[in-house]
C-alpha cells in the first residue's frame, strides 16, 4: 500500500498521467474458503455439528461476522449449505473489503478504481483476452484442456488457462485483467506483487508480449516481506490460523507518518525489520522524526525571525543569497539543486526509497548546519536574511519531498 500510493505520487510529479487501482480477488478457490469458513462458524454457533476442513479461515473476525448473521437472521443455519455458503461469503467479502477501504484511507493511500476479479468473468473479459491469444497463434488444446504457449516467450514450460473440468487458472484472470487495462488505454502497467511470486513474472511478460505490447509497457515491483519486532523480538504472524496484526493495528500504535516512512525507508525487494518500540520514539534515532523535526526546526526559526521584526522577501533573488558563502552553504545549496534529478531517477526505476534516503541526507545536512552557523545575526542583517532564506528553500524541498512519501510536514514538534 505504501509503496504502491508512493510510486503514483512520485511518477506523477515527474509527469506522468497515473492512475491507481485496486485488484479485488474476490473470485476463485480462497473466496470458496472464505464463504465456507462462515458458515461453518454459523452453524457451529447455532449448535449444528460441523466437520472443518484442514485450510479454512480461523481468525477472530470470521467469528465476528457469523456471530451477525445469526443475530440477524435466526434461522440462517437451515437454509441448504450452498446458499449459506454464497450469503456468508457476499457478506463476507463486503464487510472485509470496507475494512480494507477505511485502513487504507486511514493510511493515506488513494485507489481511483476497485476493480473486481469476478467481473472479468462476467463482463466477457476473460473470452476476449482467450481471442485475442488465440488470433496471435499462442494458444492449443490438448488433453481436453486449453493451453498458453509462453515457453517460445521466455516461461519456463506452457502453462494452462482453462482445465479439463472447465475451470479457470488465476493465470487466465490475470491475463484478463491486464489485456482489459490495455484496452482502456493505458500503455504502462506497474503492478506491485508480494516477492513470493517473482516466478510468475516471466510468464505475465510472456503474456504481455503475446498482446503484442513491447516490453517496457509491463512492470511489477515486488515487495518483501516485513518483520514486525516488539521490544526486539519478532511478532509471529499466520494469516490463516488467524493471528497477525493488521496495517491498522500499526497505524494506531505508531502512526500513519512514522509507519509510511519506515516502509518506503528500505529497497523495496529487501526485507524489512519494522520496529515498533523506535517508531514511536520521539528521537533523532527515529528515521521519521529526524525528518520531520529537521523542517520544523526550520518553521521555529522563520518565526523567531517574524518574533523579531525579520521580513524575509518571498522571492530568492541573487541579492539576498549573495552572502551564503561558507562550504556548508554550497553543500545544502547543491544538494537541494538535485532534488528534481533525484525525482526523475527514482520514478524511472520505480525506486521509491531514493526518497527517504535524500531526506535523510538532507536532514541530516540541516541538522549539522545549525549546530554549526547561526542564523539570527544581531550584527549582520545580509547573512541573516540569506541564511534565512536558505532554511526557508530546505523546508519547502523537505515538504516536498514528504509528500511524496504520503507524509506530514509538521510545523512545530
Amino acid at each position: 500500500a505504501a509503496v504502491g500510493d508512493s510510486l503514483a505520487r512520485l511518477l506523477r510529479k515527474a509527469g506522468f498521467d497515473v492512475e491507481t487501482e485496486y485488484y479485488i480477488n474476490d473470485a476463485g478457490r480462497q473466496m470458496r474458503i472464505l464463504g465456507l469458513s462462515v458458515w461453518l462458524r454459523v452453524k457451529e454457533l447455532a449448535g449444528r455439528p460441523v466437520e472443518w476442513p484442514e485450510d479454512y479461515y480461523r481468525g477472530s473476525y470470521i467469528i465476528d461476522i457469523a456471530r451477525e448473521m445469526l443475530a440477524e437472521d435466526p434461522g440462517l443455519p437451515d437454509m441448504e449449505d450452498q446458499a449459506g455458503q454464497d450469503r456468508c461469503y457476499e457478506r463476507a467479502m463486503n464487510e472485509i473489503l470496507d475494512g480494507i477501504k477505511a485502513d487504507l484511507a486511514d493510511f493515506r493511500v488513494e485507489h481511483q478504481h476497485w476493480f473486481s476479479e469476478k467481473t472479468l468473468v462476467e463482463s466477457g473479459a476473460v473470452k476476449a483476452a482467450f481471442d485475442a491469444l488465440t488470433e496471435a497463434g499462442h494458444t492449443y488444446s490438448k488433453d481436453g484442456a486449453f493451453w498458453f504457449a509462453t515457453q517460445a516467450l521466455g516461461d519456463d514450460k506452457d502453462r494452462v488457462l482453462r482445465k479439463s473440468d472447465g475451470s479457470l487458472t488465476y493465470f487466465a484472470s490475470d491475463i484478463a485483467y491486464h489485456h482489459n487495462k490495455f484496452q482502456r488505454g493505458y500503455d504502462w502497467l506497474i503492478d506491485i506483487w508480494g516477492a513470493d511470486h517473482h516466478g510468475y513474472v516471466p510468464r505475465m511478460r510472456a503474456a504481455i508480449t503475446a498482446m503484442g505490447k513491447p516490453r517496457e509497457s509491463f512492470d511489477v515491483v515486488l515487495i518483501q516481506l516485513v518483520n514486525l519486532l516488539q521490544g526486539g523480538k519478532p511478532v509471529s504472524m499466520s494469516t490463516r490460523a488467524g493471528t497477525f496484526e493488521t496495517l491498522a493495528d500499526v497505524v494506531k500504535e505508531v502512526g500513519a507518518d512514522a509507519a509510511r516512512f519506515m516502509f518506503l525507508s528500505r529497497k523495496s525487494d529487501t526485507s524489512l525489520d519494522f520496529d515498533l518500540e523506535l517508531a514511536k520514539q520521539r528521537s533523532l534515532d527515529n528515521p521519521v522524526y529526524y525528518v520531520q523535526y529537521a523542517h520544523a526546526r526550520i518553521c521555529a526559526v522563520l518565526r523567531r525571525a517574524g518574533e523579531r521584526g525579520i521580513t524575509l522577501p518571498a522571492a530568492a533573488t541573487d541579492e539576498l543569497l549573495a552572502a551564503l558563502d561558507t562550504p556548508e552553504d554550497m553543500a545544502l545549496l547543491r544538494k537541494m539543486a538535485g532534488f528534481e534529478d533525484m525525482v526523475a531517477t527514482a520514478a524511472q526505476a520505480l525506486a521509491v526509497h531514493h526518497v527517504s534516503h535524500y531526506l535523510m541526507d538532507l536532514a541530516g545536512m540541516l541538522h549539522s548546519y545549525y549546530a554549526r552557523h547561526q542564523v539570527l545575526l544581531a550584527d549582520d542583517t545580509a547573512r541573516t536574511l540569506s541564511r534565512l532564506a536558505l532554511l526557508r528553500a530546505v523546508s519547502q524541498v523537505l515538504r516536498n519531498g514528504l509528500d511524496l512519501l504520503g507524509v506530514s510536514a509538521p510545523e512545530a514538534m
